[in-house]
């Protein structure tokens, strides 16, 4: 599985290297960043380039056809995904803050994370589950942009309230590309410019 994620800014970075010393508890923390915009399997990808689209959108969590090379995969998902991005104008998103999830839909809790605000992120998350189907609990009406920081463990009482309630510079930044990010790897796979 891959993912389109949103370039950040260095100032993000920084940020998060100036919280780090706060996430004292948590059983994970996060070295690297990303900013998802939308999980995505290449199963079904071949089919979609090769126009025989199913009349219902697939599953992005099916996972990847095992008779596709990751790099043809790689092809045909980036192909796949241009027309899909094409007519998407450059658009702003802001760090506003930093936030949890209490429950989240998987993996261990809490979840400490920048907020991100970002209206044309949304609308464009919405068109990709529209063409590849979202993932239940976390994508289309439950889609919440975030660059997680820390999550599980124990942290000691008052640590997510304190970094919930921290006063923090907005950050904003304008996004003229989209990154295919191979988290195998934990690196980017492929750019597509807006």
């Amino acid at each position: 599985m891959f993912s389109l994620n949103v370039p950040l800014p260095p100032a993000l970075g920084e940020l998060a290297a100036d919280l780090h010393p706060k996430l004292s508890g948590f059983d994970r923390v996060r070295d690297r960043h990303t900013l998802v915009c939308k999980r995505l399997g290449v199963g079904d990808v071949p089919d979609r380039v090769a126009g025989d689209a199913p009349s219902a959108p697939p599953n992005a969590a099916s996972g990847a056809d095992p008779t596709l090379s990751k790099p043809d995969a790689l092809a045909a998902l980036r192909e796949d995904l241009r027309p899909l991005l094409s007519g998407t104008d450059p658009f702003d998103v802001a760090v506003t803050g930093v936030d949890v999830f209490d429950a989240p839909a998987s993996g261990s809790r809490p979840v400490v994370y920048l907020a991100i605000e970002s209206e044309a992120l949304v609308r464009l998350h919405h068109r990709l589950c529209a063409a590849y189907g979202a993932i239940e609990g976390i994508e289309g009406d439950d889609f919440v942009p975030h660059v997680t920081l820390a999550r599980g463990g124990n942290p000691d009482p008052g640590v997510v309230a304190d970094l919930v309630s921290a006063e923090i510079e907005p950050i904003r930044w304008r996004v003229h590309a989209m990154e295919v990010y191979d988290p195998e790897f934990r690196e980017v796979a492929a750019t597509i410019h807006l």
